[in-house]
């Protein structure tokens, strides 16, 4: 079956590049003094880095033809559970064993119930962004719990530099690539395309349908566990406020990416550039003062013309 990402978007990722290189201009001309500097730079690809790895599982179950709104909430979760006393007295390497098992055991749950469970995926995530939240804080007790001194290794990776960039960018960039490999030379990327685009002719062609969906899930729940690791090194603590509105954030790059709301078509590359420009506004709104309330409006309003152009782009291509 040929892949549908392939091909597609090569124009859209141009104009992706073209908004990233005009938001570039808006932060020299409007900040040059803040803007093009080596700080600002790493702290850019720092936040890009937790919620890109998120980005990388969301763009696989929405090219499946499937949503999840719990990411944000299972990161929250697994940031807390590989942060109770009990966890980190096993050391660093459990604590991120213990962050992606949780997340990759939500993520389960939630493909569970909608390939088996035959609930919609907007209602079977949005009752795991509750539980889990939920949950983290009264794991937590809804205070913020601390990474021991003992375990500091683990916050190396945010402070700790190879050419200048955390070592937590790396990693991002390693399931980015692991992603695009993945999606793109793989039979499971093929089958995530077909089971997206047509379930029933994928089921005919004698795909596992409801497996793959689970897997796509557990794909997403594996990824939110390994945002956990990076964003306990980022702030040092598990919190079950971590996460709050990635799923936002997650889901809007992809659709800014251009993969379709209805499955079958998109990119990994597509994806991460539509990360990169929600990052560089949200970073050119902190450095020029703006209200935070008003990027929210602006980050609405990019959403709604995605989606807009995706139905007008469908429907000048349909016959």
């Amino acid at each position: 079956m040929r892949n549908l990402g392939s091909g597609f978007g090569e124009m859209r990722h141009l104009g992706l590049l073209g908004a990233l290189a005009l938001l570039i201009v808006v932060g020299l001309v409007t900040r040059p003094e803040n803007f093009a500097t080596t700080s600002n730079l790493v702290s850019i690809l720092s936040l890009a880095a937790t919620i890109g790895v998120i980005t990388v599982g969301a763009t696989f179950v929405i090219i499946g033809g499937g949503i999840d709104l719990s990411v944000g909430a299972v990161m929250a979760l697994a940031s807390v559970w590989a942060t109770t006393l009990a966890t980190q007295s096993y050391g660093p390497v459990v604590m991120a064993i213990c962050a992606v098992l949780v997340g990759t055991g939500a993520g389960l749950v939630n493909g569970l119930l909608i390939a088996y469970g035959r609930l919609v995926p907007f209602i079977a995530t949005l009752a795991m962004l509750v539980a889990a939240r939920g949950l983290a804080q009264r794991m937590s007790d809804r205070k913020t719990q601390l990474i021991q001194a003992e375990n500091a290794s683990l916050v190396e990776l945010s402070t700790t530099r190879v050419l200048g960039i955390p070592l937590l960018v790396y990693i991002f960039a390693l399931v980015v690539v692991l992603g695009w490999v993945v999606l793109n030379r793989t039979t499971f990327g093929r089958r995530t395309y077909a089971v997206g685009g047509n379930p029933e002719a994928a089921r005919l062609a004698g795909i596992d349908v409801r497996r793959h969906t689970m897997l796509l899930y557990a794909l997403s729940g594996l990824c939110c566990g390994i945002a956990a690791i990076l964003i306990m090194a980022r702030t040092t603590t598990g919190s079950s406020t971590h996460g709050d509105l990635y799923e936002l954030d997650a889901i809007a790059a992809v659709i800014i990416g251009g993969t379709l709301l209805t499955g079958g078509r998109g990119t990994i590359v597509g994806s991460i550039l539509g990360l990169l420009i929600f990052t560089l506004i949200t970073n050119l709104f902190i450095l020029n003062g703006l209200n935070t309330s008003d990027q929210l409006i602006a980050k609405g309003l990019i959403i709604v013309v995605a989606v807009l152009l995706q139905r007008r782009n469908l429907k000048e291509r349909a016959p």
